[in-house]
């Protein structure tokens, strides 16, 4: 880390930690598989159902059953398992199996419908469950569909066995995709790939429930079209229902050949791929100059105009909090602010603030204060970082490491705030910070925008979202 000014430090963090219930395990990323014996399509010409191959951990198994039919002026292939059967089959495999549904049709929606019932037994097993088409792939831990919880939306009467969750992949409508081309246009990045839905869903009867949210980051996999170069792509983009994006986490990963761009995120919805490459002038001989163009490009961090960055200039707490929500990709929230110095809703910080809270990032002082436009120093960017580690699962201390123990080689480690020596250690051992040139950590000194920078890419990095 470099150098930076140092003065008199704000007031502690309250530690108080409100994050989301955390799955019991995090995510597995997608398998590179052999393609399965039946293809995914129908065995003779003019049939619209036929027998389904399904790969349980890489190993072909006809299980399924595949129906094509027409709806709202698209087709859609929509995949139907045999309960009994898959379920001894994953019995077999034991835990973490993976399974695989590839879908060959070129169908405008597709759908893998999973029982209820067997959702539940998946997620004892903690299977994860993917779907994959020409265009995408869905990557999901059973235990992220939660069915207990979305059974409850239909009334206690209902039984597992009479709910049908649906995996969905979808090209958006046209209506949709011009409002992404007209983002795209606002915004100064390019389309690298066509936007793709995703949608998680329930069905009783004739009544519909979403699964929009969830408790650990879910891969939803957007195929790069032929020829494309994967190093042209700068990161993945939610788009809002409103037409507005966002960047989530994103990686370029191959599957069975083809080139994927992997966006990490924490709801469904409609995804694609961009190219948004940025360069600032006054970082082309600065240390941090890799991390600030890349954090930049993904559109983590925004320059001041005029393309500077000002990379050792030090940062708010506002504004260290805003980038922690796009960097962790979180969706901006809204509502009554949690501080009493954030009333004035003109603010543009205040929905990546409450975002943070709500997140528990932040917690704010003992007097009910945030002091939003205060500058952050090293100890209190550190707790925030920390608590960013428990959304991403990154691994912080060794239980049989202490706080002293880690932070020991640093001469000036006993600056370090009580409240602040856990997380200034889990930060340490996990790879994050090193400390400034000097060998210390500094504790007290206000954070730069080009440390920000290095330590968003780091998280990210370390947490494998890019």
């Amino acid at each position: 880390d470099a150098a930076g000014n140092s003065s008199k430090a704000a007031a502690p963090f309250s530690m108080t930690y409100h994050s989301p219930t955390p799955p019991v395990t995090s995510p597995t990323p997608p398998v590179t598989s052999p393609t399965p014996t039946q293809p995914a399509m129908p065995s003779e010409p003019g049939t619209n159902d036929w027998e389904f191959d399904i790969l349980v951990n890489g190993r072909a198994e006809r299980v399924g059953k595949a129906a094509i039919q027409e709806a709202n002026d698209q087709q859609v292939t929509t995949i139907t398992m045999d309960e009994e059967k898959l379920a001894q089959l994953l019995k077999e495999e034991g835990e973490r199996a993976v399974i695989i549904i590839p879908v060959t049709t070129d169908s405008d929606v597709v759908i893998a419908e999973l029982n209820g019932r067997l959702v539940k037994d998946m997620e004892a097993q903690q299977n994860v469950v993917e779907v994959r088409t020409m265009q995408a792939a869905y990557t999901l831990p059973a235990e992220q569909i939660n069915i207990d919880a979305i059974s409850q939306r239909f009334g206690t009467n209902v039984g597992l066995q009479d709910i049908k969750v649906r995996l969905e992949i979808a090209k958006p409508s046209p209506e949709a995709i011009h409002m992404v081309e007209l983002a795209a246009a606002n915004d100064g990045f390019a389309l690298a790939a066509p936007p793709v839905n995703f949608k998680v869903s329930a069905v009783h009867g004739d009544r519909q429930e979403e699964v929009t949210k969830f408790n650990a980051y879910v891969e939803h996999s957007v195929a790069l079209p032929e020829g494309a170069d994967p190093s042209h792509i700068t990161t993945g983009i939610v788009v809002e229902p409103d037409g507005t994006v966002r960047p989530v986490p994103t990686r370029i990963a191959v599957i069975d050949g083809k080139s994927y761009a992997q966006i990490n995120s924490l709801i469904s919805g409609m995804y694609s791929v961009v190219w948004h490459s940025l360069a600032f002038k006054d970082v082309e001989n600065h240390w941090a100059k890799e991390a600030v163009n890349d954090m930049g490009s993904r559109m983590v961090i925004d320059g001041i105009g005029n393309g500077l960055f000002l990379p050792d200039q030090s940062i708010s707490r506002a504004d260290f909090a805003a980038i922690m929500v796009r960097g962790l990709g979180l969706q901006l929230e809204s509502g009554s602010t949690p501080f009493t110095d954030m009333c004035q809703k003109e603010e543009g910080y205040q929905q990546a603030v409450i975002t943070a809270y709500s997140y528990g990032l932040v917690s704010g002082f003992e007097d009910g204060s945030f002091r939003p436009l205060d500058k952050i120093t090293r100890e209190q960017a550190m707790v925030i970082i920390a608590k960013a580690m428990k959304i991403t699962y990154l691994q912080g201390v060794n239980a049989a490491q202490t706080s002293d123990h880690v932070l020991h080689s640093f001469t000036d480690a006993i600056n370090v705030s009580d409240w602040a020596k856990s997380s200034f250690a889990i930060c340490v051992q996990a790879g994050i910070v090193s400390g400034r040139d000097n060998g210390q950590l500094e504790p007290k000194a206000f954070i730069t925008r080009a440390e920000t920078a290095l330590i968003m890419q780091r998280l990210l990095q370390k947490s494998d979202l890019i």
